[in-house]
Formats: structure tokens, sequence, C-alpha cells
């Protein structure tokens, strides 16, 4: 059994493709299951011992009936397998899970972590029991996450690791994260120690109830966060290949610098904005930074590719995903960028901007959208205004009419790029930017 993922068509209109801004007040000692917390900790230093960086994140989601999706039930009596793929590595983890989005409170009977062999099968003598606040069990309120205690776990960087979440009783409505470009697996019972994938009998294409992991690594200089749209959640990539844009610079990182390189994460948003909210693809950059940039483990860096989805929703029909669907300026996206920015700067981070790459071709092209996204890279450009600029868009365009992909770098949907066309994004990046 296999459930749907994003409708072909939300794909074909460049829904490149968070959320409500954490509970306030959620944090709290939960009673007699473990601690949850509201907020992520933000390089939070160990009691002994290196700062933690974050090696993997998925943006949080709310559930939306015009997706089908498993989320939208949510899940009773499971074991959800999620299979993550790290970028730095460390001798200890902790895991985080997430109710952001949740309507009632969420029971997790059970979690551990091992490395994946093949699909939901793991490697004999990886399982490691994950526990909060010393016990198995856990209880998140709805609108808060929790933060697991430190697991005594070698991690190798680029390895896929497999987060096992058995939930007891229903959970109603599930936070989740849409496009995982990741086949993911669900159980019956709680089969979160099985090494085999025998229970593992239906499979599921996002990220449930869980949104981090964080590794300890002395030699790693923390982490750099790219935060976009489906352009860097990785959306036409082979799935499973971990082939995102983000994935490439980090091993490009890695061939440079080694052990010393910076983590490097994923928060994009299929269909995301810089200025409004979706009700299927979260709520706007503007609303999610803090939670998904600022609040990161270690985070150093950022790097921000979002814009093209204000201007090409605002040429689509005002259809469920796309409200509101305002005929936004390319001057009011500057101006969100210019937030974005000063957001990054107080917080000593340096922010990086990404030229939107062409999209001529695609369901929501039209000429008043394309003067919008030249005007908008302009702006990107000359500006000054971010610390360094990275040419997305010359990495793609075809060189002989930049309005349009390279057909070497294209998906098929004149939006969203290849494998080779992700690749070709993360080469055009300055590594000495980010040292």
């Amino acid at each position: 059994m296999s459930w749907s993922g994003v409708p072909r068509r939300w794909l074909l209109l460049g829904l490149t493709c968070a959320a409500l801004l954490t509970a306030s007040g959620a944090a709290a000692l939960l009673a007699g299951t473990g601690s949850a917390a509201a907020a992520r900790p933000a390089a939070a230093a160990a009691a002994s011992g290196s700062p933690w960086d974050a090696s993997w994140t998925a943006s949080p989601q709310a559930p939306t009936t015009v997706i089908s999706n498993p989320a939208n039930a949510g899940f009773n009596d499971q074991t959800i397998r999620n299979i993550v793929f790290t970028s730095i590595g460390g001798n200890e983890l902790r895991i985080r899970l997430s109710n952001t989005f949740g309507t009632t409170a969420l029971h997790v009977g059970r979690v551990t972590v091992g490395i994946e062999l093949t699909a939901a099968q793991l490697v004999p003598g990886t399982v490691h029991p994950v526990t909060f606040g010393g016990r198995a069990a856990v209880t998140i309120p709805d609108g808060a996450e929790a933060t697991s205690d430190p697991v005594s776990m070698a991690v190798t960087p680029d390895e896929d690791l497999a987060v096992s979440v058995y939930v007891p009783v229903a959970t109603g409505p599930a936070t989740y994260h849409l496009t995982a470009q990741q086949t993911n697996y669900v159980a019956s019972g709680n089969h979160a120690f099985d090494v085999s994938p025998a229970t593992y009998t239906t499979t599921a294409p996002s990220w449930y109830l869980l949104d981090g992991v964080d590794v300890r690594n002395a030699r790693a200089a923390g982490s750099v966060v790219a935060f976009g749209d489906s352009i860097t959640d990785g959306a036409n990539s082979q799935v499973g290949a971990n082939d995102r844009w983000p994935n490439y610079l980090f091993r490009r990182l890695q061939a440079a610098l080694g052990a010393a390189a910076p983590s490097v994460i994923d928060e994009g948003i299929s269909g995301n904005r810089v200025l409004n909210d979706s009700p299927c693809f979260g709520v706007s950059a503007l609303a999610r930074f803090d939670r998904d940039v600022l609040s990161q483990s270690g985070v150093k860096d950022v790097i921000v590719l979002e814009g093209i989805n204000d201007i090409g929703f605002s040429q689509t029909p005002n259809t469920g995903c796309s409200v509101p669907n305002t005929n936004v300026t390319a001057a009011q996206i500057e101006q969100g960028y210019e937030q974005l920015i000063a957001m990054a700067h107080a917080h000593g981070l340096k922010i990086f901007g990404g030229t939107l790459t062409p999209f001529r071709g695609a369901g929501y092209w039209s000429g008043m959208a394309e003067a919008k996204r030249e005007a908008v890279n302009n702006w990107i450009e000359t500006s000054r205004a971010f610390d360094g600029v990275i040419d997305f868009a010359k990495a793609v365009a075809d060189p002989f009419n930049p309005q349009y992909f390279d057909p070497a770098y294209n998906s098929g949907d004149n939006l969203h790029p290849n494998d080779a066309g992700y690749q070709a994004m993360a080469s055009a990046i300055n590594l000495a930017l980010l040292k």
C-alpha cells in the first residue's frame, strides 16, 4: 500500500513549494512522561562538551484536506519510520519531535534511531532507544515540540538514519513535511526496534512528527540554513537520491573542508511565499524565519531563495492552495527581503540572496510575471542589501534565452531543476562566503 503525495497538477503549476508561530507558553515539563519544548534551542551548549549543530531538518507544516496525505487523519497504534539524510556527523545526536500543528496532545510511546540499510531495513546493531527526560514516552501539547535526551551514537556525514516513532493512540491531524522526496514507512503496532522491514507494509511520501536531528561535533563550523520554496525543497529530484541543491552544497563543503565543514540544513517548503501564507504550503517566509532559521542549532549563515511563488500565484485563479493570491509587486517582495535581512543581522547571521530561477513555460508564467522576476533579480544583484549574492538564475538558465531553463537542467515542468540542475545551483555558490 502507498499514499500519494502532492497532486502532479500542483507541481506543474509551480507550487514551489511555518507555520503559526510555536504556541507561546507551551514549553513545560509534561505530566509523568518527559519534557517538551515549544522552541528549539539555538546553538545551545550542552552541559559538557561541544555545542549542538543541526544536521538534518524539515520545516513542519499543517495538514490540509486540499492535499491527500495520511497526515490529515493522523496515526493510531502505528510506528512511522522516517528516513532522514544527515549532513555533518558527530558522536552524539538528539531528536526533535513536532506537534506544532496538532489539534490535541501528541502521545509518543517509543522512539528509536538507527542506520538505514535499505528501505525500511536497518543495519543490525545500530538501533538505539531515544528518551525524553529519561523516559521512553513523552506527551507533547498541541502547538509544542520536544527535544530528546542525547543519544550516544556515532553518526557519519551523508548517512541515512531511520527515526522510528510509535504513537499508541490516535494523534489527530499530524504535523508533517509534505515534500520529502524520500519514501518513508508505516507499521501497525509498536515496531520501533524492528531491524527487519517485514512489518512496514505501508509507504508514505512525507516526513511525520519529526523536524530535526542535531549532532554534537567539536570540529564542525556551525550550520548553514537553505531557506526557500520547492526549489530548495528538491521538488522533482530523484526520490531517495538526496540530490537537492543543499545536499550538493554540503558535499562541496565537505570535499573542501573535511571534518571542519559546516552542516547544510534544508528549510524549504514547497509552494511557500515570502509575503503570504497558504493553507497548503505553510505560513510566509517572514512568519517562519524565527522558527526555521534563527532557532536552529548552531546556525551561522542563511541562503534565501524565495519569491517565485509570490509572483506566480498572482497570475493564477484564486484556488484553495493559492489563497490569498494577492497581486504583489516586485517592490513588496524586495521589502520582504529587507525584513529577512534585518532579522538575520539582528542575530549576528550572514544572509545571502539567490536570484530567482527562470520559469517561462511553467503554468503560472506570464509576461507580467517575468517582468517582476527580472526586477526582483536586479534588486538582489545591485542593492547590496544581502551579504552576498548567488546567481542561481544564471546557473540553470538557457544561455541563449535566459527566460527559460537550460534543457539540460529542466525537470520537465519549466519551473524546477532536475538533479543535474540542482547540482549546477550548488556549484554556483562561492564557498568562500560560507567559511
